[in-house]
């Protein structure tokens, strides 16, 4: 693990101190089977009241994670986060939920960043300025944010992942990390660029910060006829 990540592994920060009552909500047995490429009547219902009534879903609060080292504020309000950098293409779906009852909530602001596909983060040391790989965008009726860029590459000391923070009414609720399959990971990097870089040194098992919590906010993902993929997670969180 890079020093600076372990030391931020080991504290709370101001934000996860503001978000400890909050959390990431996973679908359980239903978030396999989600249709990511169906219609939204199919991702619609899929969540709310009456799912949860039956027992078909059920929101469960995963532990916070580190918002890590490279964290940058007032990243730019868009969809496309990649500003041209080469990579597999990857639509994130991520949808906002009330965690008492998996109802969406509209309008909270869902703020990521990752690295790109050779593992350079965008904002810090000799990329400090740029800003690829960094984006906000707030949710629709449906609770979802989505999002344009590329499946990240990896650096040494981590597991494949894109960080992740919901604001609601210019609070921070929630502060995690979303995380790949290693089977996934393994036919993407066989892809250009990232077999130019070959034998990534941890995967998920290995990782000390995926081992807290890393299952329950591992994405569902989906590759598209195009080669392109598709991934989604429902976090579910408190208002306040």
């Amino acid at each position: 693990m890079d020093d600076r990540e372990h030391e931020t592994h080991d504290r709370l920060t101001r934000r996860q101190s503001l978000a400890k009552a909050g959390g990431l909500a996973a679908l359980l047995a239903g978030s396999a089977g989600w249709k990511l490429a169906a219609g939204e009547d199919d991702a619609d219902a899929a969540v709310g009241p009456a799912a949860v009534a039956s027992g078909a879903v059920t929101c469960v609060l995963a532990p916070e994670q580190t918002e890590g080292p490279y964290y940058v504020s007032g990243a730019k309000v868009r969809r496309n986060i990649t500003e041209g950098r080469p990579g597999v293409p990857l639509t994130l779906r991520l949808r906002v939920v009330d965690a008492s009852g998996c109802t969406p909530i509209r309008n909270a602001a869902v703020d990521v960043w990752h690295a790109d596909a050779l593992g350079r983060y965008s904002g810090v040391q000799d990329q400090a300025g740029k800003t690829f790989m960094r984006g906000v965008q707030r949710t629709d009726a449906s609770g979802v944010a989505l999002f344009k860029t590329v499946y990240p590459g990896w650096y040494p000391g981590r597991t494949v992942h894109i960080h992740v923070m919901v604001h609601i009414g210019g609070n921070v609720v929630h502060t995690g990390q979303l995380y790949f399959p290693d089977t996934i990971t393994d036919a993407v990097y066989r892809r250009s660029p990232y077999r130019s870089r070959p034998n990534r040194q941890t995967r998920n098992a290995a990782d000390a910060i995926y081992r807290n919590g890393g299952r329950r906010s591992q994405l569902a993902l989906k590759r598209l006829d195009t080669g392109a993929y598709t991934a989604a997670i429902t976090m579910g969180v408190h208002r306040s």
